[in-house]
């Protein structure tokens, strides 16, 4: 449906928007790249200028002159430039729809959303196809934009897209094969007006199926169930606690109403009830992509977790660290705390997303050795959390990390888990999560020289 007579225009130089410049450039199709950043502010932009047409700085009316948007996950859709575009009836969409559109019919789509677990799920189940010798890229919002591959060509036999909430907002066709949503907890309640918004943007993943098609759902989740009757799919569903769905979690073990074998969960190198969660969703979608049930064992045994996801770092004297930096919101952080046999000391804190702290409460009291608090939400966790549980705040990153592991002793365990995003000292959860990395480095190799 790719239209080469319309003129594009590309809202947001980031990844995915440049990836789509360069997609439609390929397609000898017209585009217009603006974005709001300073030139300075924008990678490679001179080299960006040589390839297009491109204005930085600010989204002028230069756009009014493009058939069709595509704008970037990361523009919110109220700004003054968005409300200008429907004044003028033109047509807004995603990079995730527009990949769609230009996709080879050949290629199957297996999409995941979710408020919590995309990443691993996707990473999963692309590793899983792989394994079993099928061809498979993984892309979306982990790794490499949609429209980076050659999708456009033939050959390609499963697309794997983790799917963010901002991606959906803006599609029209996108149609995956099979859907998969793991949970829907508040997150970006900065950026959706009401927790119903940011939960219809996820219900959108099924806007476009069919019975032809399938849904992976998760069978403990209110929300997920108060939405159903928009769901139209084909639907199989996972569940830490109902026997009756098609792959559900009981002693220890993952197992199946649809003649699957069963699978121990010790077998597996990933751990926390969250992540036997994602296993079982990511198990019913290779199943329904027709991956054998040996390959899809082999596929959950030889895969490890993710970096920033309740990743073991190093023991350094009897302690043990674990970056899970990915945990922007407070379901990850409860996902964190029950993952462990006994209390830990986590570490806090970061720039905040609009959320209710005291929904931890009971949880740090029962899980945590202590907390330890820094950043730009120290003050609202402190006055949620002060007097509850053993608390400190130290404004520092490193300082915060070294006081934890100072006050640590043989066996303990130390997790940054934040339960917010992390713009307030770092560029993204990924910076943050390596700073943490490199500072227990450091500690590492001073407790080596004594």
């Amino acid at each position: 449906m790719f239209d080469k007579v319309a003129k594009y225009g590309v809202l947001g130089l980031a990844r995915s928007g440049i990836a789509a410049a360069y997609k439609i450039k390929s397609l000898d199709g017209k585009v217009f790249l603006s974005d709001s950043k300073d030139e300075s502010e924008i990678v490679n932009s001179d080299i960006l200028k040589k390839d297009f047409d491109c204005e930085f700085g600010n989204h002028t009316d230069k756009l009014l002159s493009c058939d069709i948007w595509i704008v970037s996950p990361g523009i919110p859709l109220n700004v003054p430039i968005i409300e200008k575009a429907k004044l003028n009836n033109i047509k807004l969409i995603s990079e995730l729809e527009f990949g769609y559109q230009i996709k080879a019919p050949d290629s199957k789509i297996i999409a995941v959303t979710g408020s919590n677990g995309k990443s691993t799920t996707a990473s999963l189940i692309a590793h899983i196809i792989k394994k079993s010798g099928k061809s498979c890229i993984l892309a979306g919002n982990i790794g490499d934009a949609f429209c980076g591959f050659p999708i456009e060509k033939k050959g390609i036999e499963y697309i794997v897209l983790e799917v963010s909430s901002f991606q959906l907002d803006l599609i029209d066709t996108f149609c995956p094969d099979i859907a998969l949503l793991l949970n829907i907890t508040p997150d970006h309640l900065n950026r959706y007006n009401t927790f119903n918004d940011y939960a219809l943007s996820k219900i959108n993943i099924f806007r476009n199926q069919s019975i032809n098609n399938h849904a992976i759902l998760n069978k403990d989740d209110d929300v997920i169930a108060s939405f159903e009757e928009n769901i139209h799919s084909n639907c199989k569903y996972f569940s830490m606690n109902d026997n009756n769905s098609d792959a559900y979690f009981t002693n220890g073990r993952i197992e199946f109403n649809n003649g699957l074998d069963n699978i121990n969960v010790q077998e597996m190198q990933i751990k926390g009830p969250h992540n036997w969660a994602n296993a079982m969703a990511s198990i019913l979608a290779c199943n329904i992509a027709g991956i054998s049930a040996s390959d899809i064992t082999e596929g959950l045994r030889s895969f490890n977790s993710l970096k920033h996801r309740l990743q073991f770092i190093t023991t350094i004297n009897g302690i043990s660290f674990f970056n899970d930096s990915k945990a922007t919101n407070t379901d990850s952080v409860k996902y964190a705390l029950l993952s462990f046999d006994k209390p830990i000391r986590i570490i806090m804190g970061g720039s905040d997303k609009g959320e209710d702290f005291s929904v931890l409460s009971d949880l740090l009291k029962d899980k945590a050795k202590k907390v330890y608090i820094t950043g730009e939400t120290s003050e609202k966790m402190k006055s949620s959390w002060s007097g509850k549980f053993p608390l400190e705040a130290i404004d520092d990153f490193e300082e915060c990390i070294r006081l934890c592991f100072n006050e640590s002793v043989p066996g303990d365990i130390i997790v940054l888990s934040p339960a917010c995003a992390s713009y307030d000292k770092f560029r993204n959860f990924e910076h943050r999560g390596d700073t943490f990395i490199n500072i227990v480095n450091e500690i590492m190799a001073e407790n080596e020289k004594k």
